[in-house]
């Protein structure tokens, strides 16, 4: 019997900034002068909730750190509200890499139950002769590396996408970051998440097939946009005290809220752990943090 392929792959550059909250509604407005809203992003957004696995040494998070031309990431990501997952819901078992300067998915949409049987479980689950080597990859992954549960993050997510000769360009406006440490099941009732980012900031990023338009860099340059280096994963590695915070670690007083540069970010529930040195790895030993 023919299955058909629930695999999906893509390349791409991105391109990041933090951007005030009160500031991104501008900006996408003008976005959207050239732009269309993406036909699934209703208005206000759609959730994105991803479960990043690792090993018990943080490898994946010390590769991005290190500045390896070459990493990889794995994570279960379940797109809309948390509330009413269940093990039929569908979700992405996704590989993201990146090679040099390029970004590259690698996904496949399973059942939620099924998901974890791969990653959790640790078993080859039935697939489709086009996602053989995905799979086994994800396995290989998971089984060789010791892969586990690390944390979760979410946010609200905004989309465009470009038209005419923009077609491969797509802009999104991550706010609310946040995220735990525990409680990785998704269909966990109650669970706690914490700000990783302050929350009066939101992530633009800028994701394209090659080339930037022209307006697009006219654009950051006239509201005075920053390019960062930032990380979800990285940031809530750090902000939940598994490792010590990076030069890739925003923290708030250097992004201070407008009008009040002493106060803090209200959280969702208690204040983060204080960071605590890793004993799994060396920082002293890794190479200066590059972009890769």
């Amino acid at each position: 019997m023919h299955v058909a392929s629930r695999l999906h792959s893509f390349n791409r550059y991105e391109l990041k900034y933090l951007v005030p909250v009160d500031q991104a509604a501008a900006i996408r407005d003008e976005l959207g002068e050239r732009m269309d809203s993406d036909p699934h992003s209703p208005v206000g957004g759609y959730g994105v909730w991803s479960l990043y696995y690792d090993t018990p040494q943080l490898r994946f998070y010390w590769e991005k750190i290190e500045g390896l031309k070459f990493r990889r990431k794995l994570r279960i990501r379940h797109y809309g509200d948390l509330a009413g997952v269940t093990d039929e819901s569908p979700v992405c078992v996704e590989i993201k890499q990146r090679v040099n300067r390029v970004t590259q998915k690698r996904r496949i949409t399973l059942p939620y139950a099924t998901a974890r049987e791969l990653c959790d479980g640790r078993q080859l689950i039935d697939h489709a002769a086009k996602e053989r080597a995905f799979v086994e990859e994800v396995l290989e992954l998971a089984v060789r590396l010791d892969l586990r549960p690390m944390v979760i993050t979410g946010y609200q997510r905004e989309a465009l996408v470009g038209r005419d000769q923009d077609t491969g360009l797509r802009v999104t406006f991550d706010r609310r970051v946040r995220g735990r440490d525990r409680d990785f099941d998704f269909t966990v009732e109650g669970a706690e998440n914490r700000y990783t980012l302050p929350p009066h900031l939101t992530v633009m990023e800028v994701k394209v097939n090659e080339r930037t338009p022209y307006w697009i860099t006219d654009l950051a340059a006239r509201r005075d946009l920053n390019l960062v280096r930032v990380s979800k994963y990285v940031q809530s590695v750090e902000a939940f005290g598994m490792a010590p915070r990076s030069v890739f670690h925003v923290r708030e007083e250097d992004h201070p809220r407008p009008g009040d540069a002493g106060a803090s970010s209200p959280q969702l529930s208690a204040p983060f752990p204080p960071p605590t040195p890793s004993t799994s790895h060396n920082p002293s030993s890794a190479v200066q943090p590059v972009e890769a």
